[in-house]
């Protein structure tokens, strides 16, 4: 197994330098802060050194960290007048070195530009990040990218929404307000494929990793393969009442090319609403949506994920002093489950044609609100699974902060959602330099 001395030594360095750099007497030069308000355009990021390790051996990846990069986050906006108008334009990179692929790389997480031609019309053009829907770490009809791998290894949060080069139209009027985002080409999830997290494979009838990693056939044919998300919303009596559309493709694999074996992603529309507003002395929320697998509508291509009903039901609110608390219900029902099991493959184990899932968070504030404890815990009662994720973040002063956290993963059997990710249970720390 490959060790990560060398990576942990770049890290502490890293860490050390900037430091010195923040200590640094004023009678050097001007400071970073004085530097950066003199620059033309708004600037603003982090440098940040964070790591991982496995709290148990994995049978099918060889690598026992789970992760150490040293990052680095610029984000760069500036406001222009051009008559009437005042359009904004927006970067944001990360450039950083994963010690676990040993390799430096550069992820542009925005680049747009947002401007408002009508007075009830805003646009943005450009990279961004798409996001809606009521749901907390659930998702329904927030059908933009997302990397569930930086989620599961303890990246920032911020990480788990990847980025879209879409075209986004906001109309506002008395009745209802529009929202409209094209995307001309697909991008898929960051899904588990094996490289770096071992998951369930139902071609092997076994659990995989290295051994087995996923290849697929993303469709990538610019205008053609394209997606197109619609949210109608208005606020009725202190509840905001939303409408959802999307035609696309499923997010992560759900079908299978029989001449290749790969992995494909078949088209998809979606349809849905959700409603949220004060209940009692906290905040609910309810949503919904069908799924149609528009490849197989009648559920008979064992290729291929049936359609589904997807509903999501939640409630928030304080129940103390700077500590809150918050609960889900989410639920999953396939669609056309008798063709399903009619057709499905000698030896391929079934999925239940329903899946329910219950979710708490709760948040405690301390030490003036510099500390943050957290802990969200996902719990299957139909798969007998649970995922765990408690979190410690802790703000020193206005430019360091500290993070601990867990992903703690449980199941009696492999092939659960979450029970085929025990063997991926890690702990992680973070260090973190803004300006």
């Amino acid at each position: 197994m490959r060790r990560l001395a060398p990576a942990a030594l770049a890290l502490a360095l890293l860490g050390a330098a900037f430091a010195a750099e923040a200590e640094e007497p004023r009678s050097a030069g001007p400071s970073l802060k004085e530097i950066i308000e003199k620059l033309p355009f708004g600037l603003h990021g982090f440098v940040e050194t964070r790591a991982g390790t496995r709290v148990r051996s994995n049978r099918y990846i060889s690598e026992t960290a789970s992760m150490g990069e040293a990052r680095l986050q610029i984000e760069a906006n500036k406001t222009f007048e051009i008559g009437e108008y005042r359009p904004e334009m927006r970067v944001k990179a990360d450039f950083y070195y994963d010690a676990i692929e040993k390799r430096a790389r550069a992820d542009l997480r925005e680049a747009n530009i947002a401007f408002s031609p009508l007075e009830a019309l805003d646009l943005k053009l450009g990279r961004q990040t798409l996001t809606w829907g009521t749901g907390d770490l659930l998702f329904i009809n927030d059908l933009f990218p997302k990397d569930w791998e930086s989620f599961l290894i303890g990246r920032d949060d911020e990480y788990l929404k990847a980025p879209s080069d879409a075209a986004k139209l906001s109309f506002f009027t008395d009745a209802v307000n529009v929202d409209l985002a094209y995307t001309p080409r697909f991008r898929s999830d960051k899904y588990v494929d094996g490289s770096r997290l071992s998951y369930w494979s139902d071609a092997l009838g076994n659990l995989a990793g290295e051994n087995a990693v996923v290849r697929d056939c993303e469709p990538r044919r610019c205008l053609r393969d394209d997606e197109l998300a619609l949210r109608l919303y208005r606020n009725l009596a202190g509840y905001e009442v939303a409408l959802y559309g999307y035609r696309g493709f499923w997010r992560t694999p759900a079908g299978m090319d029989p001449a290749t074996g790969r992995a494909t992603f078949p088209r998809l529309a979606v349809c849905g609403a959700s409603v949220r507003g004060p209940v009692g002395k906290g905040i609910g929320n309810l949503e919904a949506g069908c799924y149609h697998s528009l490849d197989d509508r009648s559920g008979s291509d064992p290729l291929i994920r049936n359609s589904e009903f997807r509903f999501l039901a939640g409630y928030e609110q304080e129940v103390g002093r700077d500590f809150t608390a918050g609960v889900q219900y989410y639920v999953e029902c396939m669609r056309d489950y008798r063709a399903y099991r009619r057709t499905l493959p000698p030896g391929v184990r079934a999925r239940d044609q329903v899946r329910q899932l219950v979710t708490l968070r709760l948040t405690k504030l301390l030490m003036n609100q510099n500390l943050r404890l957290s802990l969200f815990l996902f719990c299957s009662p139909t798969d007998g699974d649970a995922y765990l994720r408690p979190k410690a973040h802790y703000k020193v002063d206005d430019h360091w902060s500290v993070e601990a956290g867990a992903n703690l993963f449980f199941g009696a059997r492999d092939h659960t959602f979450f029970g085929q990710f025990e063997e991926n249970s890690n702990l992680y720390a973070a260090l973190r330099f803004s300006f």
